[in-house]
């Protein structure tokens, strides 16, 4: 594991040679990683990369909580959706709390991203890295949509 340092604290990066198998947040300074996904972490929070492409393996999970991953790692950068859209998306419209709890269990997080997922109407809620840092990610992602599309 490597460590990466970002203006939401050090992000622990797990990789197994190309591929992210985790990334945790809060991490203990140590090594800085040579790596892709370093420089992607890197750039993303630099605003200057709205799409990650190194290769990831999402490991664990329940067969639904898989396919949450999957959906919400179709969310575009700078926009959001509800746990009820994608529980509905995924053919169970009354799974939401589900979701949240698949959300909180993303072993990628930033990556795939798990922060773009909010409550009804906008709500921020749950977050596995907590509030503020949920904030500061769609904070980033807004600042970054706003300023290309004025630029």
């Amino acid at each position: 594991m490597f460590v990466v340092e970002s203006p939401i604290g050090p992000l622990g990066v797990a990789v197994e040679g190309e591929t992210v198998v985790g990334v945790r947040f809060g991490a203990r300074p140590g090594a800085a990683g040579a790596h892709p996904a370093a420089e992607q972490l890197t750039a993303y929070f630099a605003g200057t990369l709205t799409e990650f492409t190194v290769p990831v393996e999402m490991r664990g999970g329940s067969e639904f909580e898989r396919a949450v991953w999957r959906e919400i790692a179709q969310i575009p950068y700078g926009e959001m959706l509800t746990y009820g859209a994608i529980a509905t998306a995924l053919g169970d419209p009354g799974a939401a709390r589900a979701v949240g709890t698949a959300c909180n269990h993303n072993p990628v997080p930033v990556i795939v991203p798990c922060h773009r997922v909010v409550g009804a109407g906008g709500k921020m809620v749950g977050f596995g890295g907590g509030l503020d840092r949920k904030r500061r990610l769609l904070e980033l992602e807004a600042r970054v949509t706003l300023t290309r599309a004025w630029s």
